[in-house]
């Protein structure tokens, strides 16, 4: 059996080959494109973020951002407990446990923090200190085992979100 006979409507079907044969464009929100406003230079796929409430990549308060950052360090510092003990750990000391690349990625992410904590406005003494908890997380980090449980007990990005969490409570409200 052949292609043809499988698919009957196939081979009879043409494609259109200009937009007014094809209809109008219409975007996510249900209003109609004109061509000409599609840029070229991304195949005619155009993405609106500035009139989205969905956008994550939205200017967020200073707040906001604390909060996200509070988050992520939650999730890799303290986000589990060991069953029966006090002892909490997270995704660092379970990223960690793999050799190298592991330690690779939970200190880009420290780094992450870092870096969004100097665009809130950290002085370099501030910045400075969290690097130096990352760098040595991440140093003593690629040690096996002894690593692991150093990133268990260190704690870097809590410290880090501490430091700053204490600046930013005496800097003045904007």
């Amino acid at each position: 059996m052949s292609n043809d006979q499988t698919f009957p409507g196939r081979a009879t079907r043409s494609r259109p080959r200009s937009a007014a044969a094809r209809g109008p464009i219409i975007d996510q929100d249900g209003r109609e494109v004109r061509p000409e406003e599609l840029r070229a230079e991304v195949g005619g796929f155009r993405l609106d973020f500035g009139n989205s409430a969905a956008n994550p990549f939205a200017s967020l308060t200073r707040e906001q951002r604390l909060a996200r950052l509070e988050a992520l360090a939650k999730l890799l510092d303290v986000a589990f407990v060991v069953p029966g003990t006090n002892i909490r750990y997270g995704i660092d000391g379970l990223i960690g446990l793999v050799p190298v690349v592991g330690d690779i990625i939970t200190t880009a992410i420290s780094l992450w923090l870092v870096r969004e904590a100097r665009a809130l406005g950290a002085p370099w003494h501030i910045t400075a200190r969290m690097l130096g908890n990352v760098a040595l997380d991440g140093a003593v980090g690629i040690v096996p085992f002894i690593g692991d449980a150093f990133d268990v007990m260190f704690r870097a990005n809590i410290r880090n979100m501490k430091m700053l969490r204490k600046w930013l409570d005496k800097q003045p409200r904007m």
